[in-house]
Formats: C-alpha cells, sequence, structure tokens
C-alpha cells in the first residue's frame, strides 16, 4: 500500500523497503526443514527484512515472484539458506508464516525464526509525535524490527559502506561473497552464496581487496573484527550499551558503524545511527525544515522518541521526503582498476 504514496526512491530503500511481489507462497522442494509461524500481529516481509538485502544483485538475499523471501546466511551450526512467505494473503493479524530450510544450520534458522520477524519487537509502544512520521506509521502496520542474532555478517558489509557511496560497498560485498564465499545449500538456480566464514575473510590476499575496490583501512578493520569473531558474535545477547562498546573495541569500528550493524543483529530499536553525511539532512529536513541539520539537531528532534529513535528514523526514511538536491552526488572511484 506504501507504493501509492512515496517513490521507491534511494531514501525509501535505505530505511528498508524491498518489494516482495504477492505470490502464492507454498514449498520449494525436497530436503528442507519446515516451520510454519503464526505471528501475534500483521507482519511485512519486505520492511521486516529489508535491512538485510546489501544492494538489488547482493548474492545473499532474494525475492521471488511466488512471494518468497530467500537468505543465505552463516550460523553458529554452519552454513544454511532460508525461505520464508505467507501461508495466506494480506499482512492482517494471523496470517500464518511457512519457512524451509537447507544446510548444517537449518535448525538453527528456523529457531531463531520469530526473532528474525520481529517477534522480540513492539511496535505497539511507539508513540508518533509529527505528522509525517505518524502517516508513515500508519501507512506501514507491518513493519517489524528484525533481530538476526549474527553480529559478523551485518559488520562486514557495513565495514565496506564506510566513506564510499552505497554501489560501490555493495559492488566490493557481491565480488567479495562470490569469490570467497561458498554455494548456498538447498535448492539449485537463484546462485545464492554464504559469505566466508572468519578464517577466509582473513586469509583475503591484499590484492583482491584492491580489485573489490577495498581501501586498507576498511579491509584492515574487517581483518581485525574477523580476528575477534567469537567475542563480536556475544554482542548479540548483550543490552545496546554494552554491545557497542564490544564492537567499539575494534580499532575502525565507530559509533556509525556499530549502530548499523546493532540494527540488524541485536534488532534495537533505539539504535539510532550518528555520524551519517546524510541522514541528518534527511531527518532535520522531514521534521523541521532544516536540510542543514547536523547529529546534534536530529538527535533534538528525534529526542521525543527516546527508546524508538531508530524506528522513528526508519519511518523518516520509509516516507521518502529529502530536500532537492544542491551538490553533486559524491564521487564514484574504484580503486580496482588503478
Amino acid at each position: 500500500m506504501a507504493g501509492r504514496f512515496e517513490p521507491l526512491n534511494r531514501t525509501a530503500v535505505r530505511g528498508g523497503r524491498t518489494d516482495v511481489p504477492p505470490g502464492p507462497g507454498g514449498t520449494a522442494g525436497a530436503g528442507a526443514v519446515q516451520r510454519r509461524w503464526t505471528p501475534d500481529g500483521p507482519v511485512d516481509l519486505g520492511l521486516t527484512l529489508g535491512p538485510l538485502r546489501r544492494g538489488p544483485a547482493d548474492p545473499t538475499f532474494r525475492t521471488t515472484p511466488d512471494g518468497s523471501v530467500w537468505r543465505a546466511t552463516r550460523t553458529p551450526d554452519g552454513p544454511a539458506t532460508l525461505r520464508v512467505s505467507r501461508s495466506g494473503t494480506g499482512t492482517g493479524t494471523g496470517t500464518e508464516i511457512d519457512a524451509e530450510a537447507w544446510g548444517a544450520g537449518a535448525a538453527w534458522l528456523l529457531d531463531h525464526l520469530p526473532a528474525l520477524l520481529g517477534a522480540g519487537d513492539d511496535p505497539a509502544v511507539f508513540v508518533p509525535r509529527h505528522r509525517l512520521v505518524h502517516a508513515s506509521h500508519r501507512r506501514r502496520p507491518g513493519l517489524r524490527l528484525t533481530r538476526t542474532g549474527l553480529v559478523l555478517e551485518s559488520l562486514i558489509p557495513t565495514v565496506l559502506e564506510q566513506k564510499v557511496t552505497a554501489d560501490e560497498a555493495y559492488r566490493a560485498w557481491r565480488r567479495l561473497v562470490r569469490q570467497y564465499g561458498e554455494p548456498a545449500p538447498g535448492p539449485h538456480g537463484l546462485n545464492l552464496h554464504v559469505m566466508p566464514d572468519p578464517r577466509t575473510w582473513a586469509m583475503i590476499p591484499s590484492w583482491d581487496w584492491h580489485r573489490a575496490g577495498v581501501d586498507a583501512k576498511r579491509s584492515d578493520t574487517i581483518v581485525r573484527a574477523v580476528r575477534v569473531a567469537n567475542r563480536l558474535e556475544e554482542a548479540a545477547a548483550m543490552d545496546l550499551p554494552e554491545a557497542a562498546r564490544r564492537l567499539e573495541a575494534v580499532p575502525g569500528i565507530g559509533p556509525w558503524t556499530s549502530a548499523e550493524t546493532l540494527q540488524r543483529s541485536n534488532g534495537h530499536p533505539d539504535a539510532v545511527t550518528t555520524g551519517d553525511l546524510h541522514l541528518p539532512g534527511i531527518i532535520g529536513y522531514a521534521l523541521a525544515g532544516d536540510r542543514d541539520a547536523d547529529d546534534a539537531a536530529m538527535l533534538e528532534l528525534l529526542a521525543p522518541y527516546a527508546g524508538q529513535r531508530h524506528r522513528a528514523a526508519r519511518l523518516v526514511l520509509l516516507a521518502g521526503r529529502t530536500p532537492p538536491r544542491r551538490t553533486p552526488r559524491m564521487y564514484r572511484s574504484d580503486i580496482g582498476r588503478l
């Protein structure tokens, strides 16, 4: 329904907007472990799982015309592929979710399915304070905050997004996952890949980081992170301040990177992103007409949403209201061609 009101622009996509075709669902094939889950309220699969997608050609994420969302991931039990779809039509209360999983981590994924689809999130506590936020919230009753319980799979692509355009980061993620990851278990034909394990990330040679367009600062940060992967994964069970401190103890990981990671791994509704090039201006313009807002001004505008600032920021992004462009786009470079 939201598509009738806002265009699918880059800001809405950054807010986690991923369109899922209204297909019939069903089952995909033999060899899968299956589960059916009934949420206690409306769940929009595209809005809930959209933040896990890193660009339109993410090798770990697919949507298919039958209304399914596919996700390849590396769980504590090993690689796995998950397929989720609706067993009925609509997004209302009581709509059942069908899930199938393949691979060594299939049981782990199905055990964590409710958390992935926002069972631990309580959108009812959110109270809109601005007209735009109220309208965006009303049009998206199925928005839930996902919680993957997996830190590294969100941290690494977030580090790749530091100080570069989204297109550059997505290109690097695609290349590295396809080159060093492994084909995802389950049905063939989707060309899904599971991201590399920590040891493989640490062993990527400098020239392949370079070919992927990743500078030494970002690659060094990823290597430092994967060397303490077990300690970082523990952050998925921590409260927000403690989890952020755990991540930011790694040189190269700051508040921006930790917030963007914990929004996905921990599903925390208050993990607001600071240090972003565009977000303060978008929030400032949408809520107060201030396109020059900085982090301090943004946090002041979001103060009425204390405890729910990440959700409020997402609803603003999904509304798609952005200030008119007055400067050129950020320069796109490709150090892999140098």
